[in-house]
């Protein structure tokens, strides 16, 4: 590993009991991969929302505001490297993590930052729309990366993307300078599709459908492609393999019957992945002839 890879990672997100999902996934992966972390759950739940009704702890918005100022001020600060937030209780908790991420790049400029704005899916929002407001208006803007889903970043755009050309267009709008789209529109049948966009590369990862997957991949897939980065790997090198795991994980998953992702006897599939995935250039929108 290089040196950068060797910094910590906050992880901001949900933490279940049971399950594999928000910080459970992401947290593990992480340390799977060599990473030290700090976890700060937003909110506290017995399993995912998905599996049933349960209780919700939340965190009066003044302590959760004490925990990030405590945050700014630790002594150990300089050891952070990167960000990656998930899921948000509350409005408020977007403000105060917007706070830690500009003390953090105060010191360290080159800290990445990676957003993955959990607000919702193809029904629509499943947050509050002012937790959405917050994560849009609050931390997108601060993001070095952002890895909304399709609908999630038609959500932030205001409008409907229908085709890869639109979610680039829609990306490049956003503002981050780098943008990995899950459920982009694949061009295999019978697959599903990961976009990644930058400045250099407009990037297609696709690999099989599986139905009725279980909760956390989003998670995960973002925790991979920020530990693989963080290792130094190329933009597409690190997708390719972000990607792979994911899958690899999902489909072992789902040959166990699994209802939860099977991180703890599957960890070899987040650090070696075996699954094949195809990888598509795309025009980068830079590249397209210009209109006349």
């Amino acid at each position: 590993m290089t040196e950068k890879s060797q910094g910590a990672v906050i992880v901001i997100s949900s933490h279940v009991v049971r399950g594999s999902v928000g910080n459970r996934a992401a947290v593990f992966a992480l340390e799977s991969l060599g990473f030290p972390v700090w976890a700060l759950p937003t909110v506290v739940l017995p399993w995912h929302p998905g599996h049933g009704p349960s209780t919700r702890l939340t965190f009066p918005e003044a302590d959760f505001d004490k925990v990030i100022d405590d945050l700014i001020r630790a002594p150990w600060l300089s050891e952070v490297s990167a960000v990656l937030t998930g899921y948000f209780g509350n409005g408020a908790q977007p403000r105060s993590v917007a706070r830690l991420i500009n003390a953090l790049k105060e010191r360290n400029p080159d800290l990445i930052y990676v957003c993955d704005p959990v607000m919702g899916d193809l029904g629509g929002l499943y947050v509050p729309e002012a937790t959405a407001i917050g994560i849009r208006d609050h931390l997108i803007p601060l993001a070095t990366i952002a890895t909304p889903n399709r609908y999630e970043l038609a959500w932030l755009v205001g409008s409907a993307l229908e085709t890869n050309k639109d979610i680039m267009d829609a990306a490049l709008s956003l503002g981050p300078p780098q943008m990995l789209v899950t459920s982009a529109v694949p061009m295999m049948a019978g697959g599903t599709g990961n976009l990644y966009l930058s400045g250099r590369n407009a990037l297609l990862a696709e690999h099989r459908l599986i139905e009725n997957p279980p909760n956390g991949l989003g998670d995960l897939l973002s925790a991979l492609f920020l530990a693989r980065l963080l290792e130094g790997l190329s933009e597409e090198r690190a997708l390719q393999l972000a990607t792979a795991g994911v899958y690899e994980m999902l489909a072992r998953t789902a040959k166990k019957g699994g209802d939860e992702l099977t991180l703890e006897s599957d960890a070899s599939s987040l650090s070696s992945p075996m699954a094949l995935v195809q990888m598509r250039r795309l025009v980068h929108p830079a590249q397209r002839p210009k209109q006349s």
